[in-house]
Parts: structure tokens; sequence; C-alpha cells
């Protein structure tokens, strides 16, 4: 999978959590799928305390190690992810190991479809 198509759908899946935010709503898919993608991009989270703002690794969607993504653990997490899934999911969080299971298999199995539905790059 291009390095594009995963952009535009990370890109995407944190627009859709903004607006969401923004309407005082939520989505565990979603965030589950968010959670994936940071995690894999081996990006940096930015949290709000009352004592200032801290800068993260972002977590693994399912184990939540703050590891970089690499190979053997990648895959060690989509299994973790399956485990979840065919567990009935985390308590409390309907639709985030699924959410997260759909976006590493999609991402680093190269299966299925894009977790979210994202719009096509318009030519320019």
């Amino acid at each position: 999978m291009p390095v594009r198509e995963f952009a535009r759908l990370w890109l995407t899946a944190e627009r859709r959590g903004d607006a969401l935010t923004a309407e005082g709503r939520g989505d565990w898919y979603l965030a589950g799928v968010q959670v994936a993608c940071r995690w894999l991009a081996c990006s940096f989270v930015a949290f709000s305390y009352p004592s200032g703002a801290v800068k993260e690794r972002a977590h693994a969607p399912i184990t939540r190690t703050t590891r970089k993504a690499y190979e053997e653990l990648i895959t060690a997490e989509a299994e973790a992810a399956e485990r979840a899934v065919a567990g009935g999911g985390l308590p409390g969080r309907p639709g985030f190991a699924e959410g997260a299971l759909a976006t590493l298999s999609w991402a680093w199995r190269r299966s299925g479809v894009p977790p979210i539905e994202v719009e096509q790059a318009q030519a320019g």
C-alpha cells in the first residue's frame, strides 16, 4: 500500500474525529482507526494537562505499548486485535478493537478495504 493512501486515510480519520469532538460526540470504531494510524506512523501525541502540554509517543491500540512500530511488533499487535475482536471487543469501547483490526489488516496485511471511506484525491 502506497504511503500516500495511508496518509490520506490517517488525515481523513483525524479530520472526522475532530469534527465529532467539535459536535460533542465520539465514535469508538473511528478512534481505533486513529490510534492504529498514529502508532503505525510512529507519531507523537500531545496531551493537555492542567500542568501543561505533554508529548508522548503514540501507543499501540490493543497492547498499548509505546515502542516504535516495526514488523514483528505490528504482526503481534494485529494478532492481539484479532483476539480482542474474537473475544467481543474491548469493554467500554465498542468498535475500538474492530477499527484497529481493520486498519492493521488494511495497512499492514494489505487485505480488505480501507477501514473508513476516504475521498479520492483531486488531480490538480
